[in-house]
């Protein structure tokens, strides 16, 4: 499936009709669940962050490891799992469905592929969402972890901003996009998978969709560690 998308998206018309609208579509689903679900992150982080600084004697370093951490890892995680479990099982099923109905043998008895008419778009779809929105889940997650770090802990608003580019660089904010344009696109092209091999009725389709999310979700934390670690052979952690 992979393969097969990645071939058709640059040997086959564009959808764009259908881009926008998928595009929208995840957007409305994905965008505020997210943002909900990277505010605890944020704060979780900070929370913990603050008391191992604390302990440390490096109270004043709290921002800059808050900030490292949602970054370049809570942001993508954050983003990912809504992703895959909102966009992803959305695609499995609407696949799904029209598997069951006939529609997808009918597209091919009349010529038309459905991995260059459905499953393409909505992979773009998803890829350019999740690329549109890393920057908010990362503003969102900031925002908690400031709010429980100066203003439920007392520390320093100033430290925590003045600290920000101690430990995080512009390749952590690099990695995070290609983190979560990668997981946006592994999740669109699982439910698609699951989606167009569902069978035995509405129960199949149902079958596929839990599916599609378990799967989903053990590439992406595979995905990222493997991100991670040639990440950091490749680039070197910054030092204080």
């Amino acid at each position: 499936m992979i393969i097969d998308v990645a071939k058709r998206t640059f040997t086959t018309p564009f959808q764009v009709r259908e881009f926008i609208e998928q595009a929208w579509f995840i957007t409305s689903v994905t965008l505020m669940p997210t943002i909900l679900v990277s505010i605890p992150f944020g704060a979780v982080i900070s929370l913990q962050v603050g008391n191992l600084t604390g302990q440390l004697g490096a109270q004043s370093f709290a921002g800059a490891t808050a900030v490292l951490a949602v970054v370049r890892e809570a942001a993508p995680i954050a983003a990912a799992l809504i992703i895959a479990g909102a966009a992803g099982s959305a695609i499995c099923s609407d696949l799904g469905a029209r598997k069951i109905r006939e529609e997808i043998d009918a597209m091919e008895v009349l010529g038309v592929d459905p991995i260059a008419r459905l499953v393409v778009p909505r992979v773009l779809a998803t890829m350019f969402v999740a690329f549109m929105i890393i920057g908010i889940v990362i503003g969102a997650g900031i925002g908690g972890g400031y709010f429980f770090t100066v203003i439920v802990q007392g520390g320093s608003a100033g430290a925590f901003l003045a600290s920000f580019t101690a430990l995080a660089s512009i390749n952590d904010l690099y990695i995070a996009i290609v983190k979560a344009v990668v997981f946006g696109g592994m999740a669109a092209i699982v439910g698609a998978y699951k989606g167009l091999n569902a069978g035995g009725g509405p129960s199949g389709v149902g079958r596929a969709v839990n599916e599609s999310v378990i799967v989903a979700f053990m590439l992406l934390f595979f995905i990222n560690a493997v991100i991670t670690a040639i990440y950091f052979q490749v680039v070197p952690p910054a030092g204080l």
